[in-house]
């Protein structure tokens, strides 16, 4: 997903991290999966669709927040609402509600969206805790030197352009 060139600021930087794109797909994928569940399964659909839909959500609202602690406690909410989708896939899967394709593709994507999501809170960690933060970033260096990923390195670094200091 591609932000419009006319409509950018740093309120809108995370609609470029990795974390909230693969969240928007999570989102997707989840609602096909359980669409055209019969009328006895709606109250489940729903509360999958609302366990998903939180995750890029809380990412959103962490990053547009725009100090380190908000961001973190925002992206922990995160992982627990991807915590409460795998659960209710998990489930729906050994039950035969969905096909194993289905929760292959979505277990997939949600162990990649976990491990980026984690890897995201502990480099902010490490950042906070070796610049001594409490509310605000203050300094805007690479990742490098904290062993970061690209996809790692992307995300903080659009998060790090448009903090407070």
């Amino acid at each position: 997903m591609k932000m419009s060139a006319t409509r950018r600021n740093k309120n809108r930087g995370y609609q470029q991290l990795l974390v909230w794109q693969d969240a928007v797909e999570l989102y997707g994928l989840a609602l096909s999966a359980v669409r055209g569940w019969p009328f006895e399964l709606k109250k489940l659909a729903s509360q999958s669709i609302a366990s998903s839909d939180s995750v890029h959500r809380n990412i959103a609202e962490g990053y547009c927040r725009r100090s380190v602690r908000e961001y973190l406690q925002h992206l922990n909410i995160t992982l627990g609402s991807l915590g409460e989708t795998l659960s209710g896939f998990i489930a729906y899967s050994s039950n035969g509600q969905i096909e194993a394709s289905t929760f292959e593709n979505l277990d997939t994507l949600i162990f990649r969206l976990e491990n980026r999501l984690l890897r995201l809170v502990e480099a902010l960690e490490v950042k906070r805790d070796a610049n001594n933060w409490t509310e605000t970033l203050g300094v805007r260096e690479g990742l490098v030197e904290y062993g970061a990923d690209s996809a790692l390195a992307h995300d903080l670094n659009i998060f790090l352009e448009g903090v407070v200091e």
